[in-house]
């Protein structure tokens, strides 16, 4: 039974859960956290690890790309963002960095530090022979690829990055709609769309039963569930309980798989995730996988030196997104290198998150840290194996309780 309250006389409001709010309950058996298997597969698709990176020029350089596949996971590109604008990515990355470094202080408000360059950047058009190259180069490393565009590209788009190499079509936006009006426009009609298509498409974000039930009428393989990290809440005044959301679109892939007798589309949840808890959280409630943003910027392959945005940042009237620094995003400051005078801000820069772990220790360790921010994976291992579970699709059944 779903649990309204009253807000206010003849205003109700339904009672809705974060993933912090969710505990989960061991039970009675414990196992080996080396007989859990994390294998997760979707389509003709299989991978060794339930995580998916978010798709931000702050994580998708080709190398971290590349490696994020090596690990077991999927990485995935945004076609929209740097990697076809900018020959020289790298380049436009210091450039979104170097305002934060050298900022005086840090600004809240009318303007934060990087996202002016961030919009210009994106001012650029795209060039659809480099983007093309560079998935190439990404499919020839022998790893599956994965490429986002938007809702409202992804008829121009779509066919290009397929062509290109592109196993995978995430169609991705902060939140997607079942039914897109616009005066004047040709709205996209998604079964038509994801009928023509020969590769498997992820939809998403949604936040509801009736959208994501939609969704897969309509074809789409996986469902994106929540907004990733964005500024959103204080913004538009839309915010994520991811736990509810999660159980949500579950519910509804129970009935979508009821009334197909046996298509299974999977949840792939999307929010504020950043420790191992919270992913097993996410997988507690539902979700087959979990799409991971900040946590994998403090990897040295990935292409932010440390810091972490989301492509809403880039928008050019309204952007939605902090451009957050990880813990290795300012090792700069504590080497003293701009405390001296005689260092260049180029050395500053190219010293910005120098001693950042390998994507390897991130997600499998070792670790020192003791919040699970590290090894996610050996973090995800310990929870199910704490609990009796083994496999991803029985631990969706563990108990959990609510903390008020």
């Amino acid at each position: 039974m779903r649990d309204y309250v009253e807000i206010g006389i003849g205003r109700e409001a339904r009672r809705a859960y974060g993933l912090n709010a969710i505990n989960i309950v061991p039970s009675r058996r414990t196992r080996s956290s080396k007989d859990v298997d994390l294998r997760w597969h979707i389509d003709a698709y299989t991978f060794d690890l339930p995580l998916v990176s978010h798709p931000t020029d702050a994580l998708a350089s080709p190398e971290f790309v590349i490696e994020m596949g090596k690990q077991g996971g999927l990485g995935v590109i945004n076609a929209e963002g740097l990697w076809g604008r900018h020959a020289d990515l790298d380049a436009a990355i210091k450039k979104v960095i170097e305002p934060i470094l050298f900022a005086d202080q840090d600004v809240h408000g009318f303007r934060q530090p990087g996202v002016a360059e961030l919009q210009e950047l994106h001012s650029a058009p795209i060039d659809t022979d480099l983007l093309s190259e560079r998935i190439a180069q990404v499919r020839d490393s022998g790893v599956t690829v994965a490429v986002r565009v938007s809702p409202q590209n992804a008829r121009e788009l779509a066919p290009i990055v397929v062509k290109a190499g592109a196993e995978m079509l995430f169609i991705h936006g902060e939140n997607i709609s079942a039914e897109h009006v616009q005066e004047g426009g040709e709205p996209l009609n998604l079964k038509e769309f994801i009928g023509s298509l020969e590769v498997p498409v992820i939809a998403g974000g949604v936040s509801d039963y009736t959208t994501a039930l939609h969704l897969m009428r309509a074809g789409a393989a996986g469902i994106i569930v929540g907004q990733g990290s964005t500024t959103s809440p204080l913004a538009l005044g839309i915010d994520s309980n991811l736990a509810t959301q999660i159980a949500d679109v579950a519910a509804a892939r129970r009935e979508y798989l009821d009334e197909t007798e046996g298509r299974y589309v999977h949840v792939i949840a999307d929010g504020d995730i950043d420790t191992s808890g919270e992913i097993a959280r996410a997988v507690a409630c539902g979700a087959d996988a979990v799409m991971l943003g900040q946590p994998l910027a403090a990897a040295a392959e990935a292409a932010g030196h440390g810091f972490y945005w989301q492509s809403q940042s880039a928008h050019p009237r309204f952007p939605r997104g902090l451009i957050t620094q990880t813990e290795y995003g300012y090792g700069w400051v504590e080497a003293g290198l701009a405390s001296d005078g005689g260092t260049s801000r180029e050395d500053i820069i190219a010293a910005s998150g120098a001693d950042r772990p390998s994507l390897e220790t991130v997600l499998h360790g070792p670790s020192t840290s003791t919040w699970g921010g590290y090894n996610l994976v050996g973090g995800l291992r310990r929870a199910m194996a704490k609990c009796g579970y083994t496999d991803i699709k029985s631990f969706q059944k563990v108990s959990i309780t609510v903390s008020q």
